[in-house]
């Protein structure tokens, strides 16, 4: 079994004060990987039934702002947060469910796709959504 991280550690590490909202974030987001904001609300008030909306929207946009914690929001769908950062993954998108999966970089180094024009930018990332339907949904438009 792997060990719980120390989430007051990684808070620290990231200059960032350590809170209950805070560590009860970063808790969630750890454990209900893609999660939605009301997900994440609902998760956290499991174990701090007074703490508000806002200090979860609060503590959510200081991860995301701290690079603990990655903010996707595919197309069409509500924000999700996810705590695997740094390592340019994608995701690959139910269309019919929303389910979200993580999908490694095909190929090489950060970014993992080289555009055919840069236009001048210095390019340090490339995201991709791959858009399908999850075997759930599949097997049940089969039966």
């Amino acid at each position: 079994m792997t060990p719980r991280p120390d989430y007051s550690v990684l808070l620290r590490g990231a200059d960032l004060r350590v809170t209950r909202p805070r560590v009860a974030t970063m808790e969630a987001v750890c454990g209900h990987p893609h999660a939605d904001t009301e997900t994440v609300i609902s998760v956290v008030r499991r174990g701090l039934p007074e703490v508000s909306h806002q200090a979860v929207y609060d503590s959510l946009a200081a991860l995301t702002a701290a690079g603990l914690v990655r903010r996707i929001q595919p197309h069409g769908h509500v924000a999700r947060y996810e705590s695997r950062v740094g390592d340019n993954h994608h995701h690959a998108v139910c269309r019919s469910c929303g389910a979200i999966a993580d999908v490694d970089c095909a190929v090489g180094a950060a970014p993992c796709l080289d555009p055919s024009a840069d236009h001048g930018f210095v390019i340090d990332e490339a995201e991709v959504i791959y858009w399908g339907t999850c075997p759930t949904c599949s097997a049940s438009d089969r039966s």
